[in-house]
């Protein structure tokens, strides 16, 4: 799950990753470090297809909603905020001004404000869509809505990638909630008891496999777009500022 660089082979890119997972619940036949194997395993893919830098995964993040379980542990929202600020000006001081967050937790919404304000420095990896496209890449049964923790995609990449990881039991563990409105004031335990919301039961190594087939598939358009906003920032600075003035010559930005 770690990088094995050394500092002298560490990649000269300009964009790097960072897996992000948590540590929490996944139901009585996924470990607790789900998220960050998972993360890490994407990661581990993508490097393989693209000019990326791979750090090491922020294995604790929002796991507040799992609270009810023995074992989850979280950090607020505004810890993880500081976290990937730092990471990323700490990047961007030594070279390398885009990152890419590869979340592997979907509580975590406090990403997507981290991207938003940085701009087209950042990335958010996998969104919505690229969850949907793998799952028709993989042959999924289960839909996005009802397969939310510990189900079909989750335990397919794991006896993928990692079989070692799964516990007996996944066969037999389906449980389905698709309505959870009040799952942020509630927290699963409202809509499961054991932990599982979706159907384990039709997990299976090719379909992992697959999935990750298709998630580095889709992240060569996230790249391109990360790399189209570093070149228009390039011309900006060749370019140079012109000020707007107004109409007693005084400067408006």
């Amino acid at each position: 799950m770690l990088p094995t660089h050394t500092s002298p082979e560490v990649p000269d890119v300009p964009v790097a990753v960072l897996p992000i997972g948590s540590h929490e619940q996944h139901g009585p036949f996924l470990p607790l470090a789900t998220d960050t194997v998972i993360a890490c395993t994407i990661a581990a893919e993508i490097a393989k297809a693209y000019p990326v830098r791979t750090l090491p995964p922020v294995t604790i993040s929002c796991s507040h909603e799992h609270a009810d379980w023995p074992g989850t542990v979280s950090i607020s929202a505004a810890t993880l905020y500081a976290v990937v600020r730092d990471v990323a000006e700490s990047l961007r001081r030594a070279g390398v001004p885009k990152l890419v967050l590869v979340n592997g937790h979907g509580g975590n919404y406090v990403l997507g404000n981290v991207v938003q304000e940085a701009r087209g420095d950042m990335a958010l990896f996998p969104a919505l869509e690229h969850w949907e496209a793998a799952e028709r890449a993989a042959g999924a049964e289960t839909p996005a809505v009802s397969d939310m923790h510990a189900g079909e995609l989750e335990t397919s990449i794991l006896l993928y990638a990692h079989p070692e990881l799964v516990r007996d039991g996944y066969q037999t563990a389906d449980h389905l909630a698709d309505e959870r409105r009040h799952l942020l004031t509630t927290g699963m335990a409202a809509y499961t008891t054991s932990g599982v919301v979706g159907r384990p039961s039709l997990a299976s190594a090719g379909k992992g496999r697959e999935t990750l087939r298709s998630f580095v598939e889709s992240f060569g358009d996230v790249l391109a777009v990360l790399q189209q906003q570093g070149r228009r920032a390039r011309q900006g600075r060749d370019e140079g500022e012109h000020p707007v003035h107004d109409g007693d010559g005084q400067a408006l930005r």
